[in-house]
Formats: C-alpha cells, structure tokens, sequence
C-alpha cells in the first residue's frame, strides 16, 4: 500500500517537474511581445479594464444596431420620461422572455408635471433582432434591424429615460459614445507622433536643439490648460459644420497634450545615448533611425504604453469638458459632453437625474484606461 502511495507521488512530482521546465523553456524562448502577453493576462484588474473597454468600443461601432430609437427622433408623448423597468416577474409568476410595461403619463395637480406610470393591463415582450428605423449598416448597405426592441411603433422602450425633447437617452449615449471614444484614439496618435519626433531629438542630440524644444514646451505647460482650450475653441468659426468642429478639437487637444510625452522621451533618450548596446550599435553601422526606433524605443516601452493610456482618458476629458461649457461640440452632433451640457441645471438633475448616464460612462471609461495602463506599464517594462 505504501509503495503505491510513494509511486503516485513520484509521478505527481515528476509531472509538476515537467510542467515547470516546460514554463521555462517557453520564457526562454519566448519574444519580447510574447512575454508582454503572459506578464498581462496576470493583471487581472487591467484584462478586465480591457474587457470593458473592447465592450465599449463594440457598443460605439454597432450603435445603429444595438439602439432601438433614433437618437435624434422626438416624441412628444415621452418628454423626459423615466428609464423603464424591464421585468421578469407579473401576475402569473416568472417569465423566461423579459417585457416591459408601457408607460402612461398622467399630470401631477399638486406640481403640475408630467409623471409616468407603468400600464400593467397589457405586456409587451422584448424581442431580439426587430425592425426599427432605417440606418446604413458600416455605410455599405441599408437596413432596419436592430438588436432588441417591442417590434410595435407605439411601444418604446427606453431603458436609460428620455431627455426633455422625448428622445431615446440610451440611443444618444451609443451614439455620443462614437464621437467621445474615438476623439481621444485619433489625438493620441496625433501626439504620440509629435511626442516622439519632438522629444527624440531634444534627447538625442542635446545642445541649441533641446534649450529651444526645452523653453518651448515650457512655455506651452505654462499657460493654464483650460483657459487655453477655451480660447481656441472659441476661435472657431460658427459656421462650421460639425464634422469640422470634431477634426478641429482633436487636433487642438493634440497639439496641447504631447509636451508630457515628449519629456519623457527626451529623458530617456539622454540616459540611453551613451548605454554600451547603442554604442555598439553604432559602431556596427547602423543609420539614426535604427538606432532610435529599433535600439532605443524598445528599452522604455512601458513609458510610452503608460503615457499613451493616460492620454487617451485625458483627451475624453477634454473633449468632454470643452462640450459641456458650450463651446466644443455643438447640437445636433451627439457625445458625452453635449449630452452632459443638458444636465447643468440642478432642477433637471432633480427632477431628470438618468440625464447624467453619460457622466457614468465617462466615469467607467476613464477608470478602465487608467487600469488598463497599469497593466500594460507593468507587462512592458523590460526590467521587471
């Protein structure tokens, strides 16, 4: 009995044995980008900020599907009605399909407003994939489906309430989610590339270069960020059409936001320049570029990767900021920050508070980057 014992346990130990060297022989042999993945998916925090952001972006690029109303629609009947219940449970016990009641609006004699009720003599059940307005899927071809909804005209459902013009608030924030999420992807690149550019040579070749790069960027932190935005942005023409307005903004929060970036980079590159591998690298013939996109960019990866997570929230926020004051984007374009200027009256947050969702989802947005970059930093930096 005691020999079978020790036998199992012999091959416990031998199949933990081969299980470590074999999760050695994969670190060994494991590339650089191979090693950032294993030391990322350990981050729980960040894969799940990562999870949450790919659900926000899906949501943004299928949001003609997945909103049942469209967002610019009025109706006269559902001025700023309240979110509605989606409900499993009736009379008759638990139902698998959910459904919702429709709403019935009744005047309040004491405050004279307008209040809903649920009519729950009739029920309506949530269908999936119902037709609805017409939209251009992707801009390619024509459709009216749509994810879920009643599948009756005079039914809507509106989970997240209606604003003071009775449109459908979850259809507006998909929508404005399109405008806010991606404003901040394209400024970034926009000023990861000034970052670099700017910072790598200030770095690279010190001297007249960097006091001049040096005393620009300082001057450019010197002037008070919002002030600024606000003088820009009112600079604008009226005329505008929203699509100008849109390019216009991002290119001005990118040409404010790459100052941090280009510190960083120019810190570093005048740390690396005189390491034995970019030494050596010189030395074996290789060109400038090379040298600083294949020899030195590499080695503080984390910075950039960090810095770019941490920008991408702060342009949202500026954006959103910029909106929100009136003098960024401006109605009928939809996103967070024009959906958020409708909620500054305290009396429309008492008496509308699902009109401040956006602020949410600016919220989880904003926490989700930031996570997302902690990870990241930690999974690239190449000295950990």
């Amino acid at each position: 009995m005691n020999n079978d014992i020790n036998k199992d346990n012999d091959i416990k130990e031998n199949d933990m044995k081969e299980e470590i060297e074999k999760e050695e022989q994969e670190l060994y042999t494991a590339s650089q980008w191979e090693l950032v993945w294993m030391r990322f998916k350990k981050h729980k925090l960040a894969v799940g900020a990562a999870i949450v952001l790919l659900i926000l972006y899906g949501m943004a690029i299928f949001a003609p599907f997945i909103s049942p109303h469209n967002p610019h629609e009025r109706s006269l009947a559902y001025k700023k009605a309240p979110p509605q219940t989606i409900h499993f449970f009736d009379d008759d016990g638990f139902n698998l399909r959910p459904f919702v009641y429709p709403l019935k609006s009744e005047m309040n004699m004491e405050t004279y407003e307008t209040v809903y009720k649920e009519d729950k003599s009739q029920k309506y059940p949530i269908k999936l994939f119902v037709e609805g307005y017409d939209y251009k899927f992707f801009g390619l071809f024509k459709t009216d489906t749509h994810l879920f909804g009643t599948g009756k005209e005079n039914v809507p459902i509106h989970i997240f309430g209606t604003d003071r013009l009775g449109r459908d608030m979850f259809g507006r924030v998909l929508y404005g989610a399109r405008i806010s999420l991606s404003i901040g992807l394209i400024g970034v690149v926009i000023s990861l590339f000034l970052g670099i550019l700017i910072g790598g040579l200030a770095g690279y070749y010190g001297g007249i270069i960097d006091e001049i790069i040096q005393r620009g960027i300082e001057l450019l932190r010197s002037i008070p960020k919002l002030p600024l935005w606000m003088a820009l942005s009112a600079s604008l023409p009226s005329s505008w059409t929203s699509i100008q307005i849109y390019f216009a903004i991002t290119i001005i929060l990118s040409l404010i936001g790459w100052t941090g970036l280009a510190r960083v980079v120019r810190g570093k590159f005048l740390s690396l320049r005189e390491e034995d591998f970019v030494v050596a690298a010189e030395l074996a013939g290789r060109n400038q570029v090379e040298i600083i996109f294949l020899h030195m960019m590499p080695s503080f990866l984390s910075h950039i990767i960090a810095n770019l997570t941490l920008s991408i929230p702060a342009m949202i926020l500026g954006e959103t900021s910029l909106s929100f004051l009136g003098i960024g984007l401006r109605p009928p374009t939809i996103s967070w920050g024009v959906l958020l200027k409708k909620a500054q009256n305290v009396n429309t947050i008492a008496m509308a508070p699902w009109l401040m969702i956006p602020g949410i989802f600016v919220i989880i947005t904003v926490l989700a980057f930031n996570f997302l970059g902690d990870g990241l930093r930690d999974a690239a930096d190449p000295y950990a």
